[in-house]
């Protein structure tokens, strides 16, 4: 289903002239998941711009000029903790030291709002405690990665848990950055807002 984040979409056609490709390769990209898509009431598929240009970062393919203003598009994080103040800080800290980036920060205090915050909002990197309750930060990072319906954002971990394997876990589960509480928030806000 479309939503208004943007009034400008692309359709297969217009996704498939712009990287170079047959008409039927996009439409393969979009059924296999890879490059997201929402259906018309018609059949057709739209792709928005902020979507076509993450398809395509990701892929090393070359941006069109218009792809290039950043502030074009909107940069979503979510921030998972369940430490409400420290969640808040770091919300506002982030917010602040932005730039001109067009970001939307949603916010959650437990592994399973998380889970349907990722779903429904498809953010472009997380901000991840690994103490949760409910569904742990872990299991949760484990399941961002091996299903395709929760997209494929970057992952940046905060924990105060003490473990010598962890950092191996994480690095295996493809985790962007790892960082131990206490937090030093230019750091972490480095990492999420990293190549943005």
């Amino acid at each position: 289903m479309a939503d208004s984040k943007n009034e400008k979409v692309y359709s297969a056609l217009e996704v498939a002239k712009i990287c170079g490709v047959v008409n039927q390769t996009a439409i393969n990209w979009i059924k296999a998941g890879y490059l997201k898509a929402f259906c018309t009431p018609g059949g057709q598929y739209r792709v928005y711009p902020e979507d076509l240009a993450d398809f395509m970062t990701k892929r090393n393919m070359k941006l069109p000029e218009e792809f290039n203003r950043k502030n074009q598009f909107e940069y979503r994080l979510l921030i998972v903790d369940d430490d409400k103040g420290l969640n808040c800080v770091m919300a506002k800290y982030i917010s602040k030291n932005c730039g001109n980036l067009n970001l939307k920060i949603f916010q959650a205090f437990d592994g399973f709002e998380a889970g349907v915050l990722v779903l429904q909002e498809k953010p472009d990197v997380i901000l991840l405690d690994l103490d949760l309750p409910g569904v742990d930060g872990l299991s949760l990072c484990k399941k961002i990665r091996q299903e395709k319906q929760f997209g494929s954002p970057r992952v940046v971990v905060e924990t105060a848990l003490e473990d010598d394997e962890m950092e191996k876990n994480l690095s295996e589960l493809g985790v962007d950055a790892y960082f131990k509480k206490p937090l030093n928030l230019k750091e972490v806000a480095e990492a999420v807002l990293k190549n943005k």
